[in-house]
């Protein structure tokens, strides 16, 4: 496979690896504080990143109305519609997943259950955008796997409470919402303090800090995923429309001076007008400053000879959001196996999974989705398995089935445990037992 460039990226992560390692001992040092001084550390660094130390950082039932109130009936309206989306997509999904019980042998059974987790946390980012629609992915999401009790961190913006967000996450079912923000919000529900629970799982997306927290949490709860800068990658033929390329290139490049945006096509014409309507389009773009930087450093055009090869090398990218935009665009679901989601054709895009279509928009970035899929309902449930044992005979053949392969291993307290029901249902006889039973 040949590929040719029509633009390359201009930074590479390990032109990043410095600022990492700062983020790293940044976060490094605020968990250790949380962990050691509780709210007082807490509040400490919300008045420091945010300048935000209200008189309590969770929000009253009062305070949550007041908040409602002051959002648009339209904006109410369209919180409600996208949660009805999203919820009904998370159901189904909730659906598929079945316990199970099934007779291996007469007298043995096996099975699972799918119990969900008790306690989550969530956090919707709002710091250069309040993005509310990660209440609908996280809160409502947990909600619909079973979750009894998700505690909703946000911070402010610019000093003041988000109200469309703090209302997208009472809609999806919030038990508690807290105003709170950056690693201090993170390492608060992970680790617990004297005013905010310690949860068991957190899920959401959010900025280096967020996301480095997470990791370095990880273990002390369950974490969604590690997902770094937003991604899009493009698969276009010769018959897509260069200026839908380019516009939705761009929808995703405004989340952040790193976003990558790549686009690989059959065709160079294509690939040439699209670099040039997103040059264009840069001009009206109220956010071009990001979206700008984002596809000056980050962004790319893979020009290739067929289709097969532009699926093998966007399956290489492994991008968080792959939209295929050619004559036939369901024949990805064959050709490829690695992206966070699918969007398949011109009627739809990376936007709608971001808004309000219902799939959700927490997904794995830097190649992740090699390995996994993004935030479900499936995150939130945990698959314990059980067995029991009903008949004698089949207890005392295991009992013998158990000695052997445990000898192999040379685990001699795991045999003389089958060993035991060999003796007690088959009358088998061992030295060992009849020594310790004196």
């Amino acid at each position: 496979m040949v590929a040719r460039h029509l633009k390359t990226a201009a930074v590479t992560s390990v032109d990043n690896a410095a600022a990492s390692q700062k983020v790293s001992d940044i976060v490094k040092g605020v968990i250790s504080d949380i962990r050691n001084n509780g709210d007082k550390a807490v509040r400490s660094y919300s008045e420091k990143f945010d300048k935000w130390s209200p008189d309590s950082f969770k929000l009253s039932e009062g305070q949550i109305q007041e908040a409602i109130s002051k959002v648009p009936e339209q904006t109410i309206a369209d919180i409600k519609q996208a949660q009805r989306n999203v919820r009904i997509f998370a159901e189904a999904q909730r659906a598929s997943i079945k316990d199970i019980e099934i007779e291996i042998q007469p007298g043995v059974f096996l099975g699972h259950r799918n119990n969900p987790i008790t306690t989550a946390g969530a956090y919707i980012p709002g710091g250069r955008y309040p993005l509310l629609a990660s209440a609908h992915m996280t809160i409502l999401t947990a909600k619909v796997a079973g979750v009894k009790h998700v505690v909703a961190c946000t911070p402010p913006i610019n000093g003041e409470i988000p109200n469309a967000t703090v209302a997208a996450a009472h809609l999806a079912g919030a038990d508690e919402i807290f105003i709170l923000g950056g690693t201090q919000a993170v390492a608060a529900m992970a680790i617990g303090t004297e005013t905010i629970r310690k949860v068991e799982f957190l899920a959401g997306p959010g900025n280096a800090f967020v996301a480095e927290a997470k990791r370095q949490l990880f273990g002390e709860m369950g974490i969604d995923l590690l997902a770094g800068p937003t991604e899009i990658l493009i698969v276009a033929d010769e018959h897509a429309d260069p200026f839908t390329v380019a516009t939705d290139l761009l929808s995703q490049a405004e989340h952040g001076p790193d976003t990558p945006a790549v686009l690989i096509t059959t065709s160079e014409k294509i690939g040439q007008e699209t670099l040039r309507f997103i040059g264009e389009q840069l001009k009206t773009l109220s956010t071009a400053q990001l979206a700008g930087t984002s596809w000056r450093d980050f962004g790319e055009i893979v020009v290739v000879d067929s289709l097969d090869e532009a699926y093998q090398l966007a399956d290489v990218y492994a991008s968080e959001h792959v939209q295929i935009l050619t004559q036939k665009p369901r024949e990805a679901l064959d050709k490829m196996t690695n992206y966070g989601a699918l969007f398949l054709g011109d009627k739809t895009c990376v936007s709608y999974g971001d808004k309000c279509i219902g799939t959700n928009h927490v997904l794995p970035t830097r190649k992740g989705g090699r390995y996994t899929g993004g935030l479900w309902v499936g995150k939130y449930l945990k698959t314990q398995t059980y067995q029991e044992v009903t008949s004698e005979k089949a207890s005392g053949e295991l009992g013998r089935l158990c000695g052997r392969c445990a000898r192999a291993e040379l685990f001699e307290g795991h045999a003389r445990s089958g060993d035991l029901r060999a003796q007690l249902y088959l009358k088998d006889q061992h030295e060992w037992i009849e020594q310790a039973r004196k």
